[in-house]
């Protein structure tokens, strides 16, 4: 049964107390976001440290971040929905809650069940926040000066994931691993208070229905594929707790019949996730090279490392401030991304950003067992200078391209497909690599020359990948300002 949309009221945003700015809201909500993407990476070098002291297997150890990116592929698409129905306030203060309830169940885990809980916990309450940033920030903030915005969540983006595996490897040379938790958990508890005081309602909220089958079809669509995709490498290994087409072929058919679905309740403008955000030539070519960038961009987070440690036996704190550089890189150029992005639009951007991403993987290629540590920093200061000017100009022009209606929904939509691009990213290079290295050993190479072939032919694949990703990057246009959507942001504009 769907909702007529006579029925539909619009809610003006609750007036603001004096002095209160939207910039504050949104530096609390950056902030925010900092915190909780950090925990996406946090726990991957934790891993050796968990399976020594809780005595359990790799596979086992793997589910503490499997469980993590199955939750956030199951509650994103629910933030459009929410962020739809509820107040900013309201929706903020539940996933900060969320994280830190999950942080302190982690915190004071005594075993890997209790942790994998404050993992999933945990995980509800990040889902929630990169959709709850871009929509503020799309609703709140002029489109003529979206691009310098955009620039500082893409420093969240980008500096967060790398920070967590070096602040990681620098707590655990020194403490527990428990300790992981206990030091985020007083910023995530400041955090909250912070904004339960701040934060006020500076986005619109419209009563819309709740479709229990599309959350349903939902977890299962996405949820299937991420655990799916995950099992792939594995699997390549011999290592698999259940044959691999089953997740994906559940995860296919369910996310077909959600589609479906979907296309049926929007006509009545109650979609969980409103796929009108598609109609728009700007959104669609924008996911599509947001997938490419995204998958190549966990690809190789999780296979420098384990050539790092395998093929030039460096330590893991080693690795982990190796590539502190690049991610910090990306983090300084995003504001000025942003700003060029305003004055000059996407193409010129993109473009080139995409060429040196190809570039970098094709250098990637390069890498063997007599690398030198100074030439594989160089290669990923390069890579993540190119991703740099690629991320802003994609969510900017993608995201911007949409009435506002749909921006919560287009939201919503990227920060599903970027978990799922990170799954098949993760999973492609760590099954290339897998195959490559099986075909070496049975050559008779030695296991270091054999991880070499096989990180070879993982970065070989990825570079190809992102070579025709470059093709499509001539197609971006910087998508037109609509009058009316300019002066409706710009009346409740932190400027």
């Amino acid at each position: 049964m769907s909702l007529d949309t006579k029925n539909l009221e619009t809610v003006a945003p609750a007036p603001r107390r004096p002095g209160t700015r939207a910039g504050a809201v949104i530096a609390l909500l950056v902030i925010a976001a900092f915190v909780v993407i950090l925990n996406e990476t946090i726990m991957g070098v934790a891993l050796p440290r968990l399976m020594d002291d809780l005595s359990i297997t790799a596979s086992t150890a793997q589910w503490l971040t499997t469980g993590f990116l199955l939750t956030m592929a199951v509650v994103i698409p629910l933030a459009g929905y929410l962020l739809q129905r509820f107040p900013l306030k309201a929706v903020f203060v539940t996933a900060m809650s969320l994280f830190s309830l999950g942080t302190l169940i982690a915190a004071l885990s005594p075993g890997f069940e209790v942790l994998v809980v404050g993992r999933v916990v945990q995980a509800s309450g990040t889902a929630l926040m990169m959709p709850l940033l871009m929509t503020t920030v799309l609703s709140a903030v002029p489109a003529a000066k979206r691009g310098r915005m955009m620039g500082v969540i893409s420093v969240v983006i980008a500096v967060a994931p790398a920070v967590g595996p070096t602040l990681s490897g620098l707590i655990l040379s020194v403490l527990d691993w428990r300790w992981l938790f206990w030091l985020v958990l007083p910023i995530a508890l400041s955090s909250l208070v912070l904004g339960a005081v701040w934060v006020r309602n500076i986005t619109e909220t419209k009563h819309a229905r709740f479709d229990v089958l599309s959350v349903a079809l939902s977890a299962l669509g996405f949820g299937g594929l991420i655990f799916g995709l995950s099992s792939l490498g594995e699997s390549a290994s011999g290592h698999v707790l259940v044959p691999v087409w089953i997740p994906l072929g559940v995860g296919a058919v369910s996310l077909v019949t959600f589609v479906a679905r979907q296309l049926q309740l929007q006509k009545a403008d109650a979609a969980l996730l409103d796929l009108r955000t598609f109609r728009s030539r700007a959104f669609s070519l924008a996911v599509v090279l947001m997938i490419i960038v995204m998958a190549t961009l966990f690809g190789s987070l999780i296979l420098l490392p384990i050539y790092l440690q395998q093929a030039l036996g460096l330590n893991v704190l080693t690795v982990g401030l190796m590539l502190l550089p690049g991610g910090i890189l990306m983090g300084l150029i995003a504001p000025l991304v942003g700003a060029l992005f305003d004055r000059f639009g996407p193409t010129p951007l993109v473009i080139p950003g995409m060429a040196v991403v190809a570039a970098a993987l094709w250098g990637m290629t390069t890498f063997d067992s007599g690398t030198t540590v100074a030439w594989v920093i160089v290669v990923h200061l390069i890579l993540n200078l190119g991703l740099g000017f690629v991320l802003t100009p994609l969510l900017t022009s993608g995201l911007g391209s949409l009435p506002g209606s749909l921006y919560s929904h287009g939201s919503a939509i990227v920060g599903t497909l970027q978990q799922v691009a990170g799954a098949a990213g993760t999973a492609l290079f760590i099954t290339l690599m897998s195959v490559g290295v099986a075909s070496a050993a049975q050559n008779g190479e030695s296991p270091i020359q054999a991880t070499v072939a096989g990180v070879h032919t993982a970065f070989l694949t990825g570079a190809c990948i992102a070579s025709a990703g470059v093709l499509l990057t001539f197609l971006v246009r910087k998508p037109a300002i609509d009058p009316t959507q300019s002066s409706r942001t710009e009346r409740i504009s932190p400027h």
